[in-house]
């Protein structure tokens, strides 16, 4: 539309329409006074036109270029008013404006005209130049300020700025005064506490031409913090209950400020004291509980008083401040039941307990941490469970002391409960509201008492054994009862008679069982009887004795004993059948067998039978005869030198009573036949016994230097024996008288003498401190370090020595020689000549240690009959004990 206008205003500068345009009474000069109010009406004009105005007449320009004007349409007419900005003041504006106004009608036809204003000068009042002129001007002055001035007023005349202004102030009452100058002065120091807060005035400035304007002016008197908040509570003890929650409210703290007016009369409240328990609204001055209070605390226990110094303060900080001190006491409550030590309690009671016992006070067990003695009070009641009232009873009632009422015998099967336990159950209460209550259980366990000895089934015992009886043979049993309930258990033990010289412990009884068995072999011949005193004991040393008497049963365990038992004998060939040869004699032993038991056999090496023993039997001394004559001539008879092996046994009607095996004896002959008269002697070679003497040490460690000394002197003397034997062999030769030659035309075979092995065997105690595998049995042996001695293991039974004969055969290949160890000399071959005799008269002279797998096959030698025969007798020996042999080859007669 803008754009519009502006193109027809540019047509109609450029040229008029076709039609009729006109403004009637413009162009025209008009006046205005000056500050004029905005519409103002400062010419009247009209328009004529034969058509409609396409553009109203409006103004388009102005010399000089304002806004002060502008046209009003009001048909017919239009008015030229004021617009009151700016306004038009003759003292500062242009005094004539030249205003230009155009129009346009349909037929765009257009039309300028000027319309001149002429502004009019007109006499104004004074007028203020600052805030007065416009509003309300407000003055605050801090009460306590001092009197002076309080503000200056600025006005001006407009027509006349020479002459003086007039100030005035009403009211007239108003503690201010305005001076020449226009300068308001307070007349007193304001108090906001006792004076009014505000004066209203009103200021009037008139000019000389007694023109005036008024202002409003308002002083208002400001409070400062000058006065001190003071309290107006009257209460300051305050008593709540303890277990409040937190939040609760406990009292209002209420205090003033003077400077009650505006926002500075704010009180702010606070506690000083530290605490933990309360807390204060700082605005409302409100104090709540903020922890919870338990007058059972430690703090408040003794005092439950808790004092509180509050401030009250008219600023946050830095403001006028006042204190009090309020008190608030904490009320006790029943709120603790009583509370136990623990609420299970075990108790061991003897059996023996007398009526009246105190069994336990549980009124020192309990406590009730309430303050109050209303509240801490409790007692004990409802005693019940297994025993109540029989055996326990609360005495006196209330008291919490639980006194033994009945009797506990651990033996009685009436006062036996569960475990030998009763069960028994106490409540605690409180006797103040709300009653609390708990229950303690008491368990009372019945321990038995040692009160009876053991009791034997049987005030003595009398066992009888064999003397052949094994160790660990049971010999009886031993039972004892203790009347004590519950049965735990008796211990058996010996406490005298269960040893013998050689033997320290015959017996060993079961501690547990009360079995009694043999520990070692009883010896008839040693000891008949032995009477042990055996104790019981019971778990509390409670004991008992008992007196056993074991009979030891004689046995046939013990074989002859003959002297001598081996003999050098020798025969004429032409001795008489039926006489005793050489005068000898057996003269036997046996202890326990009668000599009538004695019975004599040549077991072997009396070949063809020559030699015979009278009498056989029935007598413990025989002599050795000569029952059938030699036959060397006709050749009946070819051996020369006889190796007799007796036996004597004690096998009559009276062992066979005692029980046990026959025993035997041995005893080993030597008997060498010659030709009575020869002039050459038989070239023989003497049999001789081979002595293998086995020792076990029986000395201390310590005592080393005794085997030492002996060694040495036994080394010694058998050096100077065997020097004067050689002396005496080779300076005294032994010579036979010539004698008429008899020998037979066959000449005897030449044979090898039989050599006996006789093993000495001496028991020692032995401490065997190490292990073995024999290479032959596979069994295990075990071996003093020291002394070489050597038994199997598992058992109490020495290794006995195996005779040659009953020796396994070595391999073929190892025939021809054989070494052969002796003490002291190195070792030598022998060499089985090639025209040997028949087998069994020939002896291997090897040690009896060699291995069976260096011997000659079909070797034999004289059957020994060991100490005990055991099935362990083909062990080998140590080699260390090897005995000195020196082996002989026998010579055929010459």
């Amino acid at each position: 539309m803008d754009k519009l206008r502006l193109l027809y205003f540019l047509l109609g500068v450029i040229g008029p329409g076709g039609g009729t345009l006109l403004f009637i009474g413009l162009p025209n000069t008009s006046s205005l006074a000056e500050n004029q109010p905005a519409g103002k009406v400062v010419y009247t004009f009209s328009v004529n036109s034969t058509s409609s105005l396409l553009v109203s007449p409006r103004i388009i320009n102005s010399n000089p270029l304002t806004s002060a004007f502008r046209i009003d349409n009001s048909p017919p007419n239009y008015l030229v008013v004021t617009t009151g900005s700016p306004v038009l003041d003759f003292e500062t504006t242009p005094s004539s404006f030249d205003i230009q106004i155009y129009m346009v009608d349909n037929t765009m036809d257009t039309n300028l005209q000027t319309l001149t204003v002429q502004l009019t000068d007109v006499n104004e009042p004074p007028v203020f130049l600052d805030n007065l002129a416009n509003q309300v001007v407000l003055i605050y002055i801090e009460e306590g300020t001092a009197q002076g001035p309080i503000y200056t007023i600025l006005a001006s005349d407009p027509e006349d700025r020479i002459s003086a202004l007039k100030y005035s102030l009403t009211p007239a009452s108003a503690p201010f005064t305005v001076s020449m100058t226009g300068i308001i002065v307070s007349t007193k120091t304001f108090d906001y506490e006792t004076d009014p807060h505000s004066y209203p005035l009103t200021v009037t400035v008139t000019d000389s031409a007694g023109l005036s304007v008024n202002g409003s002016l308002i002083v208002m008197i400001t409070n400062i913090n000058d006065e001190t908040p003071y309290f107006n509570m009257i209460a300051t003890t305050f008593t709540i209950p303890e277990e409040q929650n937190p939040g609760t409210v406990v009292t209002t703290i209420t205090a003033e400020d003077p400077d009650d007016a505006g926002f500075i009369s704010k009180l702010y409240y606070s506690i000083n004291t530290p605490n933990q328990y309360f807390s204060i609204n700082e605005m409302t001055g409100v104090i709540l509980v903020a922890k919870r209070i338990d007058a059972e605390a430690r703090t408040l226990r003794l005092n439950k008083a808790i004092s509180l110094e509050i401030t009250v303060r008219d600023l946050p900080s830095g403001g006028n401040s006042n204190k009090t001190t309020i008190t608030i006491n904490i009320q006790d409550i029943n709120d603790n039941p009583p509370v136990c030590t623990q609420y299970a309690f075990s108790q061991s009671v003897p059996e023996t307990a007398v009526n009246g016992t105190l069994i336990m006070d549980l009124s020192k067990q309990c406590t009730d941490i309430d303050v109050d003695p209303i509240n801490n009070a409790f007692n004990f009641s409802g005693l019940s469970g297994l025993g109540s009232n029989e055996r326990f009873q609360l005495i006196p009632a209330g008291s919490g002391k639980i006194v033994l009422t009945g009797d506990l015998d651990f033996e009685d099967p009436n006062n036996i409960a569960v475990g030998n336990e009763y069960s028994l159950k106490v409540a605690v209460e409180d006797i103040a509201f709300p009653y609390y209550k708990e229950y303690i259980y008491v368990y009372i366990k019945t321990t038995p008492i040692n009160e009876h000895n053991p009791v034997f089934n049987s005030s003595s015992y009398v066992f009888n054994v064999s003397e052949l009886s094994p160790p660990d043979s049971i010999i009886g049993y031993i039972y004892a009862t203790d009347q004590d309930y519950p049965f735990i258990g008796i211990t058996y033990t010996i406490e005298s008679g269960g040893s013998t010289l050689g033997a320290t412990n015959i017996f060993w009884i079961n501690p547990s069982t009360g079995v009694l068995k043999l520990s070692n072999y009883a010896d008839y011949e040693t000891t008949q009887k032995y009477i042990l005193t055996v104790k019981a004991t019971d778990s509390g040393s409670r004991f008992s004795t008992a007196s056993v008497t074991v009979n030891i049963l004689e046995a046939n365990d013990e074989k002859p004993v003959c002297k001598p038992d081996s003999y050098r004998l020798s025969v004429p060939v032409n001795q008489a059948t039926g006489t005793n040869i050489q005068n000898f004699k057996l003269t036997c032993t046996d202890r326990d067998s009668g000599p009538q038991s004695f019975r004599y056999f040549i077991n072997s090496g009396n070949i063809n039978n020559h030699f015979a023993f009278s009498p056989s039997s029935g007598s413990n001394v025989s002599s050795l005869i000569l029952a059938l004559p030699f036959d060397y001539s006709e050749g009946g008879d070819t051996t020369w030198n006889y190796n007799l092996r007796v036996l004597i046994t004690d096998g009559n009607l009276n062992s066979q009573s005692l029980g046990g095996p026959v025993q035997t004896g041995t005893v080993s002959l030597f008997i060498n036949v010659y030709i009575p008269g020869t002039t050459t002697a038989k070239t023989t070679t003497t049999p001789s016994a081979v002595y293998v003497v086995t020792s076990e040490n029986v000395y201390s460690p310590l005592a080393w230097y005794i085997p030492f000394v002996s060694t040495i002197g036994a080394l010694l003397l058998l050096g100077f024996l065997g020097g004067l034997i050689y002396l005496l062999a080779k300076y005294f030769p032994c010579r036979r008288p010539p004698k008429p030659d008899t020998d037979p035309l066959i000449k005897p075979q030449e044979t090898k003498v039989k050599q006996d092995v006789f093993w000495e065997m001496t028991k020692m105690n032995t401490v065997f401190d190490g292990e073995a595998v024999d290479p032959i049995t596979g069994n295990v042996y075990e071996y003093n370090s020291k002394s070489g001695a050597r038994r199997w293991k598992d058992t109490k039974l020495p290794i006995i020595p195996v005779p040659v004969s009953q020796q396994l055969p070595m391999n073929p290949a190892e025939q021809t020689s054989l070494p052969v160890r002796s003490s002291g000399t190195p070792n030598k071959k022998v060499k089985t000549p090639p025209h040997a005799a028949k087998a069994e008269d020939v002896t291997n002279a090897a040690v009896p240690g060699t291995p069976n797998r260096l011997q000659t096959p079909k070797q034999s030698a004289p059957k020994v009959e060991s100490e005990n025969k055991s099935p362990y007798s083909r062990s080998p020996i140590s080699p260390r004990r090897s005995p000195k042999v020196s082996p002989k080859i026998p010579k055929t007669p010459a």
